[in-house]
């Protein structure tokens, strides 16, 4: 079996000796605080009808983070809820600044029409890190299962369970990176003692529908407004993007709630994963997180458009 990680033996899958061997390795290039958690106040400062929560605080070694959000501070019934989540793993950037200038550039234009619960990073550790595993090799996007091991992932579970709201609309923000096919990938072989097999990396942005309830409609609705702003993906060969059958332009599907995926903490009608390409020569940082931007609001619009509300005063602009 050819090999492709340095850390390991072939079919074995890691212990504690190379897990520790994988983190020692891990440093810190970005800083949290400074790019995240300063805005977050910033953020509620500007726009009054948002509150700050701290929801939960994560703790590898002597480092300390705290997890914010920012949610509607008047939370109505009669209101279509919405949860904005971004950093799952953490080193998918235009995830993070893209939920970021969703509130900064356009949340004034729906705050009176839908309750925000907006997450802008899941996993702070890995933020800092550039890293798709948190401190203790974990995916929190594979984690967000009862008693789960992954501190990220039970934050937010945690925020959820607390709030006991019916959202309508879950859209999570990530990216697909050359470096899915370069490190994460090849990591995820070796540390679960299982061949590398490479795939291609789709040129562009699509979405992840969840298998048993893909609204297409909605899916649709959202490439058709990101179509604006960047490429979508097209499909390969096989007809699939990234190893999955493509069901519409532009997207494809997984079992949500079987994967443990973030989408999996609602019972939302309305659920996507977006992934936007930023080693596209075709892109840039801007446009990623632009692209972030509008299918937030391109979904919020489609929910308002289907929930009976008038979404003539949020028009995409």
């Amino acid at each position: 079996m050819d090999y492709f990680y340095d850390i390991g033996s072939p079919d074995t899958p890691w212990g504690q000796a190379e897990r520790a061997l994988w983190l020692s390795k891990q440093r810190k290039l970005r800083s949290y605080v400074d790019d995240v958690e300063s805005e977050i106040p910033k953020l509620a400062a500007q726009h009054p009808a948002l509150e700050v929560l701290q929801f939960a605080t994560s703790q590898y070694g002597n480092e300390r983070f705290a997890h914010w959000a920012l949610r509607s501070k008047h939370w109505q019934a009669d209101k279509p809820s919405v949860l904005i989540t971004g950093g799952v793993h953490g080193y998918e950037t235009s995830g993070v600044h893209g939920a970021l200038q969703f509130v900064r550039n356009d949340v004034a234009r729906f705050v009176d029409l839908v309750n925000l619960l907006i997450v802008p990073c899941v996993s702070p550790w890995a933020y800092e890190r550039i890293h798709r595993w948190n401190a203790d090799a974990l995916d929190p996007n594979r984690s967000f299962k009862e008693k789960s091991l992954a501190q990220e992932s039970a934050a937010l579970m945690g925020l959820i369970a607390s709030m006991d709201v019916d959202f309508v609309l879950h859209i999570d923000l990530h990216e697909t990176t050359d470096t899915d096919e370069s490190e994460y990938r090849p990591a995820l072989a070796a540390r679960d003692g299982k061949s590398f097999e490479p795939a291609e990396i789709p040129d562009g942005f699509y979405l992840v529908a969840d298998t048993p309830n893909q609204q297409l409609e909605f899916q649709a609705a959202i490439i058709e407004q990101v179509a604006k702003v960047t490429h979508i993906a097209p499909a390969d060969a096989k007809g699939e993007i990234i190893g999955s059958t493509v069901v519409s332009h532009g997207v494809i599907a997984y079992p949500f709630d079987e994967l443990g995926l973030c989408p999996s903490v609602t019972r939302a009608r309305y659920k996507t994963t977006t992934e936007v390409y930023p080693d596209s020569s075709r892109a840039t940082p801007a446009q990623c997180n632009t692209a972030q931007a509008v299918a937030v609001c391109a979904a919020i619009e489609f929910v308002l458009s289907h929930s009976g509300k008038a979404a003539s005063t949020a028009k995409m602009q």
